[in-house]
């Protein structure tokens, strides 16, 4: 088993399709998160994009100041998986293997959350992955499918083949974000392995945060949604981890902070308008009047645009 590498802190930022571009990764590492990951990459992809462009960071956009850095990969055919992570292993400190996402167009594909039922295929992909690479390897997981039912099976199989770490988000794909996740499982887990758990789901506060990592005895804890939407907090969660409480944001200072994203995102042309004006939603809720700023967010049609719009909330003296 490879060594994983050391973290700034106990509060990992979840990769989530779409929306973890790799500005907004930036931000989050720059405000502690312990460590970021890229969105879930198709191993196919990977392969078919080698030979058409002549850098990976032209199809996989990162910057090595969001470091140590997991690229997410996700796809059960052995040969194009060990022919991928040959490919991506050169530039990410960890290669973490997608078995969590529920979305019906990625399970068909015999991906994902879909490998909870067919734990051989799990072991022979575990079994491919370190022996492909001398990057430490770790997975993310859900419960299972309709009901929590082999994510103990696959776990075991994770340890016995060499994975570094699991991330365990305990939901089922039926569950999809609904519902409540069951923490009680993520304690199970970490009494059933030996090798780190990250806890993940219901991570909304500070509070939650520390209160999972008390009840579940978890190593880590991942922030998905929550944290896009107030990237601040990992500070605020490694505040409240250190001293017992924590400082509130204020408008402005939320506001600095996605105009910095906003300047990030000009250096990766991957990254979408409509997911920039997404985050400017996100960036600007809990103003007052915000419900009518973000219809004009909506309606703007450039970085300057929404720029301009944005200056307008703010005195001139602290934009910069």
């Amino acid at each position: 088993m490879s060594t994983l590498p050391p973290f700034s802190s106990k509060v990992f930022f979840a990769p989530m399709a779409g929306v973890s571009d790799p500005a907004l990764r930036l931000i989050c590492k720059e405000l502690g998160a312990g460590l970021v990951v890229t969105e879930f990459t198709s191993i196919h992809a990977i392969v078919a994009m080698k030979d058409k462009l002549p850098k990976i960071t032209d199809f996989i956009e990162y910057s090595d100041k969001e470091r140590p850095l997991s690229i997410q990969l996700f796809g059960s055919d052995l040969t194009e998986l060990e022919k991928a992570i040959k490919i991506v292993e050169p530039y990410f400190d960890i290669i973490d293997y997608n078995m969590g996402c529920p979305a019906p167009h990625v399970t068909e594909q015999m991906a994902c959350s879909a490998l909870l039922q067919h734990p051989e295929l799990v072991r022979n992909i575990f079994r491919t992955m370190v022996k492909a690479t001398t990057k430490p390897i770790t997975v993310k997981l859900r419960a299972g499918v309709t009901a929590p039912d082999r994510w103990q099976e696959i776990a075991k199989i994770a340890e016995e083949e060499g994975v570094a770490m699991i991330t365990f988000h305990p939901r089922t794909v039926k569950q999809g974000y609904s519902g409540t996740a069951d923490w009680s499982l993520i304690k199970e887990l970490k009494q059933l392995v030996k090798i780190p758990v990250v806890g993940n789901g219901d991570i909304h506060t500070p509070e939650d945060a520390k209160r999972m990592l008390e009840e579940t005895g978890c190593d880590y804890v991942m922030i998905g949604r929550a944290a896009c939407q107030n990237p601040f907090l990992f500070t605020q969660v490694n505040e409240y981890l250190e001293t017992g409480t924590y400082r509130e944001v204020t408008f402005e200072e939320r506001l600095r902070c996605f105009f910095r994203y906003l300047d990030y995102t000009k250096n990766y042309p991957t990254i979408k308008f409509a997911n920039i004006k997404m985050q400017a939603m996100h960036f600007t809720k809990g103003k007052e009047g915000g419900k009518e700023l973000r219809v004009l967010i909506g309606k703007t049609q450039t970085r300057e645009e929404l720029r301009v719009l944005l200056e307008r909330c703010i005195p001139s003296e602290i934009i910069i």
